[in-house]
C-alpha cells in the first residue's frame, strides 16, 4: 500500500498496484481513473513520419553506424570553420527556407512560364523538374533510412520537416532547377548556385558531405531526363 494525501490533506493509502500501472488518483472527488502516460514513441508519432521513421531504424542500431566517422570529422571542419559566422548560418537558414520541398525554384518556374511565355514550355520544366528531383530523393531516403547527424559534436541550427539524411534534397531540386536554369538562360547557374546550397546544409549540421554530393548527383540526372523530355517532344 502507497499513502497519497487527499484534497484535504490527508493521507489516504492507495493500493501499490494502482501506483505501479500508472492510475492517477483525482483529490477532488475521491475516484480513480486510469491514465497512462504516452511514452516517447507515442509522442513521437503524434509529432509526424519523420521521427517514426528515425525510431524504427534506430531500432535496429542503424543510427549512425553507417556512417564513416570521416565524415563526421569533415561537418565538423564546415561547422569550426565558416560555420562558426552568424551571417553564414543566417544566409543557410534562408536557403533552406527557399529550397524546402522545391517550393522556390517551383515558384521560379511558375513565374517564368506566366511572364515568358514563347519560352512557357521550359519555364515549366524548371518547375516539374525541380519537384521531380525533390520526389525522387524522398523515396531513396525511405530506402535508404539514413538519420541525419546525430553526433554530440554537430550543431544543428535549423529544423527540418523529416529526420531522414541521404540524400540531401535541397541539394538534389537545386542542382536539377539550376542545370534547367542555366540551360534555359545560357547563364553558368550551377556554379553559382549549386555550392552555396550543398555547403549550406553542412553548416546547419542536418547533413553529412555524402548526402550533399549524392543529392546534386540525383539533381543532375533528373535535369537530363527533362531535357531529353523536352527533346523528345520537340520533334
Amino acid at each position: 500500500m502507497t499513502a497519497a494525501p487527499d484534497a484535504f490533506g490527508t493521507d489516504r493509502e492507495l493500493p501499490i498496484s494502482a501506483v505501479d500501472s500508472g492510475q492517477k488518483h483525482d483529490g477532488m472527488t475521491g475516484a480513480g481513473e486510469s491514465a497512462e502516460m504516452p511514452g516517447a514513441d507515442e509522442l513521437a508519432g503524434i509529432s509526424g513520419a519523420g521521427y517514426d521513421e528515425v525510431d524504427s531504424c534506430c531500432g535496429g542500431g542503424c543510427c549512425g553506424a553507417d556512417v564513416p566517422p570521416v565524415e563526421v570529422r569533415m561537418l565538423n571542419a564546415v561547422q569550426g570553420t565558416i560555420g562558426q559566422h552568424p551571417t553564414v548560418i543566417k544566409a543557410a537558414r534562408g536557403m533552406s527556407h527557399f529550397g524546402e520541398h522545391a517550393l522556390g525554384w517551383m515558384a521560379i518556374g511558375a513565374a517564368g512560364a506566366l511572364v515568358d511565355k514563347k519560352r512557357r514550355r521550359q519555364w515549366a520544366g524548371v518547375a516539374v523538374g525541380a519537384f521531380g528531383a525533390h520526389a525522387a530523393s524522398v523515396v531513396i531516403k525511405r530506402v535508404v533510412r539514413r538519420p541525419r547527424p546525430n553526433d554530440p559534436s554537430v550543431q544543428v541550427n535549423v529544423s527540418t520537416p523529416s529526420k531522414l539524411s541521404f540524400p540531401s534534397s535541397h541539394a538534389t531540386s537545386t542542382t536539377a532547377a539550376a542545370v534547367l536554369l542555366g540551360r534555359l538562360t545560357g547563364l553558368p547557374l550551377p556554379a553559382v548556385l549549386v555550392p552555396p546550397m550543398l555547403l549550406s546544409r553542412v553548416v546547419l549540421g542536418v547533413h553529412y558531405p555524402s548526402d550533399v554530393l549524392a543529392g546534386s548527383a540525383l539533381g543532375a540526372a533528373s535535369a537530363a531526363a527533362v531535357l531529353a523530355a523536352e527533346k523528345r517532344f520537340a520533334k
